[in-house]
């Protein structure tokens, strides 16, 4: 599956996205990451920055989930796929490493990197839109300032 403009646009508006993975004895484990970014038109990059569970479970049940959503928008997407940890003696971990270095500014140490293979893309979106067919994003995004106090 390919990342669209679109999502790539919405991954830049996301200040988190939240990791949903599955350990082997099916127990779900969904953590946020403040750290993630597009790699290519097919591939999200993740810095492990405090997520053992995460990396075990990847390690165990490479399925994933990914989501993230603009917040004032409140629109985004649900990407599943398959995930594979880096780490530094892995030859690509330098290439993605420099782009998630330059969104921490090098303040959050990280020795590996989630690479999540997108396989089905799902569009999420605000049930409000649904239930009122006229709003706006413009109105959505009012709405969501006035609730949030900003």
């Amino acid at each position: 599956m390919e990342l669209t403009p679109e999502i790539k646009k919405c991954i830049d508006k996301s200040v988190l996205c939240w990791l949903a993975t599955v350990s082997s004895d099916g127990m779900p484990n969904v953590s946020p990451k403040e750290i993630f970014n597009y790699y290519n038109n097919s591939t999200i990059i993740v810095a492990n920055i405090a997520s053992p569970q995460t990396v075990k479970n990847i390690q165990q049940n490479s399925n994933v989930c990914i989501s993230f959503i603009d917040i004032l928008v409140q629109k985004g997407f649900q990407l599943k796929g398959t995930a594979q940890i880096i780490d530094k003696t892995d030859a690509e971990f330098i290439d993605k490493e420099n782009i998630l270095l330059e969104m921490t500014g090098g303040h959050f140490p990280f020795s590996t990197i989630t690479t999540i293979t997108i396989e089905k893309i799902k569009p999420i979106i605000a049930p409000r839109y649904l239930l009122f067919p006229n709003t706006s994003e413009q109105d959505q995004i009012d709405s969501a300032r006035k609730a949030y106090g900003i």
